[in-house]
């Protein structure tokens, strides 16, 4: 990807526009030195969510929908499910 310059103005309020198709995303601003800055996107994420993104747990849930790709749902027999229940109840004869 090739550099692209384009002179923007500040406003009065210090703030400067990056354009529509950045409306509402997140970014990193770096300051480099005095009047040099790196504008980078970013994702955030929540704290309260933060550990699904972690280990071990991050691992888990990828197998986790890794199975469920491979094990689509299927439709039950009711009527044989609950005769398995039944029979694990009453245990070993």
């Amino acid at each position: 990807m090739q550099a692209q310059q384009k002179i923007k103005i500040v406003g009065s309020s210090g703030q400067i526009s990056l354009g529509k198709e950045y409306a509402g995303r997140a970014v990193i601003v770096e300051e480099m030195g005095k009047g040099v800055w790196i504008v980078k996107l970013a994702q955030v994420i929540a704290e309260s969510e933060r550990w699904m993104d972690e280990e071990p747990n991050k691992s888990r849930i990828e197998r986790g929908l890794a199975w469920q790709a491979d094990n689509p749902p299927k439709e039950t027999d009711v009527e044989v499910f609950c005769e398995q229940v039944e029979k694990r109840l009453a245990g070993p004869e």
